[in-house]
């Protein structure tokens, strides 16, 4: 205490910028140390990219199977984190009373969803970075338009963040967690990540066409596999789902 009758230093919330920076920290290291999250986001990735790039299972078409897969395994890690993560974590602390908290803590509750964001995105880089060094391992030679594949995972992400806390702000946390877990799979299956989506019959694929992964996947197959400058179609799905999901999501979250 000074001669003043002031604390010093003087008490009070830290800058802005320092704390969602310090929430991004803290939940980026609560996802990676989930062994669920991991299984999702890490484990079920790679065994997908190496056993189907490795084993003749499915018609991938000409070429190597490893340049179809790459494209859509790394769909797949984006979906698995922004959504399927994203949604189960967050459901359960609504649940425990953990937003609650939050929000009422200095940092602003667009702050919260800021460093969740962040997180994420974090995620994702280091998810990106082991796909790829093992798709190449597995002699995947990837080619194409960088900030087209930049904008794609960009826009994905957006559109499987907004869903997934849509679910997440509406949804029991038991039922998200059930939820969440059976998209993974439906998507998985009819998301055009391992099966491609020419095997569907032709009034389906019009309809998982329309579906965020699909547009996720197919746009970077279409740069990173046959060099597509900017896929707009794909990019304008992932535009409408990334809004709609997003708006929804704010005006439907329940913090409580």
């Amino acid at each position: 205490m000074t001669a003043t009758g002031t604390y010093s230093p003087r008490p009070g919330a830290a800058p802005l910028p320092r704390m969602i920076a310090a929430q991004a920290v803290l939940e980026t290291k609560m996802l990676l140390r989930n062994g669920e999250q991991l299984l999702l986001t890490v484990v079920i990735p790679t065994l997908l990219l190496v056993l189907f790039s490795t084993v003749d299972i499915v018609d991938t078409g000409s070429g190597e199977a490893v340049d179809f897969l790459a494209p859509g395994v790394l769909a797949l890690a984006v979906m698995s984190t922004a959504f399927t993560g994203q949604a189960i974590a967050t459901g359960f602390e609504r649940r425990y009373g953990v937003l609650k908290r939050l929000a009422a803590s200095p940092l602003p509750r667009w702050g919260l969803m800021t460093a969740k964001t962040l997180s994420v995105l974090v995620t994702e880089v280091l998810q990106v970075l082991l796909l790829t060094v093992i798709a190449c391992a597995l002699g995947w030679s990837p080619h194409g338009n960088p900030f087209a594949v930049l904008l794609l995972l960009v826009l994905g992400t957006a559109a499987f963040s907004g869903l997934g806390l849509l679910m997440a702000g509406t949804l029991k946390a038991e039922a998200t967690l059930a939820a969440a877990n059976l998209v993974f799979l439906l998507l998985l299956v009819g998301g055009g990540i391992v099966v491609p989506l020419d095997k569907f019959p032709s009034g389906v694929q019009d309809v998982l066409g329309l579906l965020p992964i699909a547009a996720l996947s197919d746009g970077l197959r279409d740069v990173l596999q046959h060099g597509a400058a900017m896929p707009w179609g794909d990019l304008g799905v992932l535009a409408v789902w990334a809004v709609a999901g997003l708006a929804a999501a704010g005006h439907f979250f329940r913090w409580e």
